[in-house]
């Protein structure tokens, strides 16, 4: 299998998905009026937020056009400057680190698994059993929010 530069694709691992969905949902829902946030894992290294505004090990970051200033979604990062009970801070969150994203209105977006991407892995009978468990897990909590609005 050749990809379009002629190089093979199996010596060549894809790039992960995930800046790509968050930067189409970041866009499509500034083109719907809505107002994006990302939930990152605070936890993760590398992750600049400022740590008085974390709530159990995650903090969730408002990505909009007026929030966020000097906004950069890269392939490898989130970036940007913005205002935290009045002080203004420049956050810096790796790519891997960002759990989701959605709008606040409507609560609408994506939830990323917290490991690469599942194409970009290899799966083990355990790692399947152990996602069927997750699965499982999420069918009994869905009819509870998982997220909340940190204000």
């Amino acid at each position: 299998m050749k990809n379009i530069r002629g190089s093979s694709a199996l010596s060549n691992p894809s790039r992960s998905k995930r800046p790509y969905l968050i930067r189409a949902m970041h866009e499509w829902m500034g083109d719907n009026g809505h107002t994006p946030h990302i939930v990152v894992d605070a936890s993760v290294d590398g992750v600049s937020v400022p740590k008085e505004h974390v709530k159990d090990g995650k903090i969730i970051l408002n990505i909009s056009e007026t929030a966020a200033h000097n906004l950069k979604l890269t392939n490898d990062s989130v970036s940007f400057r913005a205002r935290f009970s009045g002080v203004p801070f420049d956050v810096w969150v790796p790519m891997q680190s960002v759990l989701g994203i959605y709008a606040r209105e409507s609560g609408q977006g994506m939830i990323f698994s917290h490991d690469t991407d599942a194409s970009e892995r290899k799966v083990s009978d355990a790692d399947a059993d152990a996602d069927a468990n997750a699965d499982a897990e999420i069918e009994t909590t869905r009819s509870r929010p998982h997220l909340r609005v940190v204000k």
